[in-house]
């Protein structure tokens, strides 16, 4: 079944908008966006136009009617942080009363209600936890993998490697290493935010260096294991600045390979320390369809309903996302910020259904799996 439009919707026809019409032809032909084609579409094609390059190029490369989920639980292993980055409102510093860490009774009450939901990876992230040792990140993988052999263990983030390094005097590669060998399987995107110094230095002085995300994604990939890439965008960052991010995974994919998605999503202000409007609808969707255009070298896009709502995230479908994400079975970050979207297994088939696609849960590499109830 083929969804794409019978024709060509461009509609910037005025003499003015040559660069926007050359820009989409070279997009719609499949040729590699450069920076200035990629710029002019962003900031002057028509959201309709974007659209419309996007869902071609995500058919090209996913022809089959179906978008992918994965079944997991994002666990926050700690809340205890020593960066202080202004956009978070999830975080505690290492004095308060309210920091945590994780038990392994309520661990293990986490990971047997996501595989009785279905699920097949948990997601383990926390804070630059001043006082935890390296080991006992490794003991926590060795007792997940003993414990619950079958289940995907996709965890932590570039900035708490590089932190981990630098606060263990241990090269990136054998943090890495360790990791691997204690269980770890892959690495998710976070801690990306904008790929920019310039903006980190603002909105996270504390965490790593735009080069130092990507040089731990690179050793990661050098090392056989996938990784996702992410953008938390809508803050103090300019939309050169998202070109930037983009390009900067672009490069680092051409050379290793190892991204297996890319997932934009948009700052949530409430409760934390930038004060902003969030991004309205079209600003994410301009955004995600660039994206698909800009990394045609990252099979996967995924939208994002934990932060855009069900309705906008089935919308994104036909703006290059052919994944809906994740099951999110537990979710705290975003929450934190006033955002709070719950979806079952249900909802997720029904709104991947309505817009005319078959849903298929998946593993973190993209494999699809049995089927589940739809609970």
């Amino acid at each position: 079944m083929n969804f794409a439009p019978a024709h060509s919707p461009f509609e910037e026809s005025a003499p003015e908008f040559a660069d926007v019409r050359e820009a989409a032809a070279l997009a719609a032909a499949g040729q590699r966006l450069d920076r200035a084609a990629a710029e002019t579409l962003y900031r002057k094609a028509s959201l309709h136009t974007l659209a419309f390059l996007a869902h071609a190029m995500r058919l090209r490369l996913h022809p089959e009617p179906v978008v992918t989920y994965v079944g997991d639980r994002n666990i926050n292993y700690s809340n205890i942080c020593v960066c202080g980055c202004r956009f978070c409102a999830f975080f505690r510093p290492p004095d308060s009363g309210e920091g945590y860490v994780i038990s392994r009774e309520e661990m293990a009450q986490k990971v047997e209600e996501t595989l009785r939901l279905g699920g097949t990876q948990i997601l383990l992230q926390g804070g630059h936890h001043p006082d935890l040792p390296l080991e006992w990140y490794e003991d926590l993988l060795r007792w997940l993998r003993e414990t619950w052999p079958t289940l995907h263990i996709h965890a932590f983030s570039p900035p708490e490697i590089f932190f981990w390094s630098e606060k263990f005097g241990l090269p990136v590669p054998e943090v890495l290493r360790r990791l691997r060998e204690a269980g770890l399987h892959s690495l998710p995107g976070g801690g990306a935010e904008i790929l920019h110094n310039e903006v980190r230095a603002r909105v996270s002085p504390n965490k790593c260096t735009a080069d130092q995300w990507l040089m731990v994604m690179e050793e990661a990939h050098k090392l056989g294991m996938r990784t996702t890439a992410t953008m938390m965008f809508g803050h103090e960052e300019a939309p050169s600045h998202r070109l930037d991010h983009l390009f900067a995974v672009r490069a680092v994919q051409d050379r290793t390979h190892g991204f297996t998605a890319f997932i934009p999503w948009t700052f949530q202000p409430a409760h934390t320390r930038i004060h902003c409007a969030a991004l309205p609808a079209p600003a994410y969707l301009r955004l995600l369809a660039v994206s698909r255009l800009v990394l045609d070298n990252v099979p996967n896009i995924q939208s994002s309903w934990v932060t855009m709502g069900p309705q906008v995230a089935q919308l994104a479908l036909f703006y290059g996302a052919n994944d809906f994400g994740s099951l999110m079975i537990e979710e705290n970050v975003v929450a934190a910020a006033g955002v709070s979207y719950r979806l079952s297994r249900r909802d997720i088939h029904k709104i991947i259904r309505a817009a005319g696609f078959t849903p298929v849960q998946r593993t973190m590499n993209y494999t699809p799996v049995q089927p589940q109830p739809e609970a």
